[in-house]
């Protein structure tokens, strides 16, 4: 009766290699090969490979999921009074939403346990930002951070040796194997972090745009319904969100920068007359107050996280989340200490008009060449690195003015470089509408407003 005995990752593989769904045994024992090393990487990369071409039936990716979930230590937070919603994003440019949003959420009485993730391809990672700050400490054993959940209500992980380790070594892999999209390893990624972590329910910002791993509306569609399908059954209720990735989210991408703009939001000193970080970072914790049951409306829900982002409870939690997890605090409470590039370049405008269209995967990526992501797992980041756009799509601009300040190491000083960012904005003379920061909502039909 014991199948697993003619199980081996060639017959595993042969079978995704043609298309074939693979059987729960099946997937449990490449999980568990993944895990103990006992199936090696160059095997692991041709079934992301196999997986991304072919796909995975909804039953697979199931299946998939709860043997990552398995994987590991499994984290029980019963001992934690409140409700445990977290917040997951699909990945973009610019986007420090977790920042803002895990002391915000904690501060109007939902327990965060956030478990994040590196940067991802041209899309930058919530631990990298996190430990731009000096000595933040990401890796918490479960003691650790029940402790910091209990005394300010969040704290923001990364993976540990026993948490989840078999999506830790095929999250590196999708990286470097050009396998980010798929749907199914996207969803199983997600969602099996989110269990393991102890949350019992999940918010998800899912993006779309020319930025986004989901570029068109409809892929981004059939990402939530995945993710609704696997959480449905691991019974993990989710809140999908679609947000808009056609241009970076607020007006800094690197990860130093990142952690600078959300401080000042965080502080209410955001002072840009377009703020759809700030938007997007209270809309998505309303939608993690109404999950937690803390209030019965989501019109109320906005209106209490506003109140504890302007009387300054947030600000005052993610202090104390910076000192529990033993970051410098002095770099927090005064921005300018933190380590600066080389150069700054200013790349300005050529003309006079609208701000038309942002190649956002275009920042994306020329961040990564610069050093602020990885090209390779192996790669060291400079948290320095980044960009600051003084203007967006739909602002009127003319001839000279800045558009995007270039935070540089003196290799990518030059006049070249500047020219090749400049070709990722497009401007003309016909005005342009600013662009709304939410997609779509699908679960708006059912709220109170």
């Amino acid at each position: 009766m014991n199948t697993t005995k003619s199980l081996s990752a060639v017959s595993i593989l042969l079978k995704k290699r043609e298309g074939i769904p693979l059987s729960k045994e099946e997937t449990e024992f490449f999980i568990r090969g993944i895990t103990d090393e006992t199936i090696t990487d160059y095997q692991a990369s041709a079934f992301l490979m196999a997986s991304f071409i072919h796909g995975l039936q909804k039953e697979e990716t199931s299946h998939l999921t709860q043997a990552m979930v398995n994987s590991g230590e499994i984290y029980d937070l019963s001992e934690v009074e409140g409700p445990k919603v977290d917040k997951h994003s699909t990945g973009g440019v610019g986007d420090k939403v977790s920042l803002i949003l895990a002391p915000l959420a904690a501060a109007c009485g939902v327990i965060v346990p956030m478990m994040s993730g590196r940067g991802l391809g041209h899309s930058g990672g919530t631990l990298d930002k996190l430990e731009s700050i000096p000595g933040f400490n990401v890796f918490l054993s479960r003691v650790e951070m029940v402790h910091i959940l209990k005394q300010i209500g969040c704290a923001m992980i990364g993976q540990s040796k026993t948490m989840v380790p078999a999506d830790k070594k095929l999250y590196s892999l999708r990286d470097v194997t050009a396998t980010v999209e798929s749907i199914p390893l996207i969803t199983a990624s997600i969602l099996s972090k989110k269990k393991a972590e102890g949350a019992e329910s999940l918010v998800l910002d899912v993006k779309v745009g020319n930025g986004a791993f989901m570029s068109r509306l409809k892929d981004a569609r059939a990402l939530s319904r995945s993710i609704l399908s696997v959480s449905t059954h691991l019974g993990l209720p989710t809140v999908p969100v679609l947000t808009n990735m056609d241009q970076p989210l607020g007006h800094t991408a690197g990860n130093a920068l990142e952690v600078i703009e959300s401080v000042k939001v965080l502080r209410n000193e955001s002072s840009k007359e377009s703020d759809d970080l700030k938007e997007l970072s209270i809309y998505l914790t309303a939608h993690m107050v109404l999950l937690g049951k803390l209030v019965s409306s989501f019109s109320e829900a906005k209106k209490l996280v506003k109140t504890k982002l302007e009387d300054g409870s947030a600000y005052e939690i993610f202090e104390k989340l910076v000192s529990f997890q033993g970051g410098d605090l002095r770099v927090i409470q005064n921005t300018d200490l933190f380590e600066k590039t080389e150069s700054v370049r200013v790349l300005k405008a050529s003309r006079s008009g609208w701000v038309h269209s942002m190649d956002t995967r275009g920042f994306g990526e020329a961040l990564v060449q610069m050093g602020g992501g990885r090209q390779k797992v192996s790669d060291e980041i400079d948290p320095r690195v980044g960009f600051y756009f003084e203007k967006k799509v739909g602002d009127k601009i003319k001839e000279g003015d800045d558009l995007v300040k270039v935070h540089c190491p003196s290799r990518f000083d030059s006049e070249e470089w500047i020219e090749k960012l400049s070709k990722l904005i497009k401007i003309k003379e016909t005005k342009k509408e600013r662009m709304k920061v939410i997609v779509d909502d699908p679960s708006k039909n059912r709220l109170k407003r």
